[in-house]
């Protein structure tokens, strides 16, 4: 009984841990459920913690019922990203090519959300990609935006 207490606050850590602080912007019902909320499109808005003035658009389905009521249902993979400048651009730290940016659990344990940021230098821009990944198995689905980027170091040594 108590490895079985170990495990299921050991998942419970892993649930809680990584994730993503965003504003909620709106929902639209998709799908009505006698029992528990109904299926839905959520829009939420995150800041890029690393280039302020840059925020991303996620709008997700998160699935409703008794499961999505209980926090056990598995939300769909298809995300849609849009970012844009939302005000001067300014750099926290170097940016590495590649970052992960944020993170959010769409099941349970198993399956996430993820935001990455490229850099681009040849163009001069910020893309950031969205996909979905699984412990096992992730999705092939994925959506992308691109930010405009002048002025903002990109080089891999930091000068430009």
């Amino acid at each position: 009984m108590a490895s079985m207490f170990r495990i299921i606050a050991s998942a419970l850590l892993l649930v809680l841990a990584g994730h993503a602080h965003a504003d909620s912007i709106g929902e639209v019902d998709t799908v009505f459920k006698l029992v528990g909320p109904d299926h839905k499109i959520v829009v939420d808005a995150h800041d890029d913690p690393k280039v302020q003035g840059v925020t991303c658009y996620v709008a997700r389905a998160k699935t409703g019922g008794i499961k999505g009521a209980l926090g056990l249902a598995e939300d769909r993979s298809e995300a849609s990203i849009s970012c844009r400048q939302t005000g001067p651009l300014v750099v926290k730290g170097k940016l590495p090519q590649q970052e992960e940016v944020f993170t959010e659990r769409t099941s349970l344990v198993f399956k996430r959300l993820r935001i990455v940021r490229m850099l681009d230098p040849q163009r001069h821009t910020l893309v950031y990609l969205s996909y979905s990944d699984r412990l096992v198995d992730g999705s092939p689905d994925n959506s992308i935006s691109v930010v405009p980027a002048p002025g903002v170091p990109m080089s891999r040594d930091g000068k430009d």
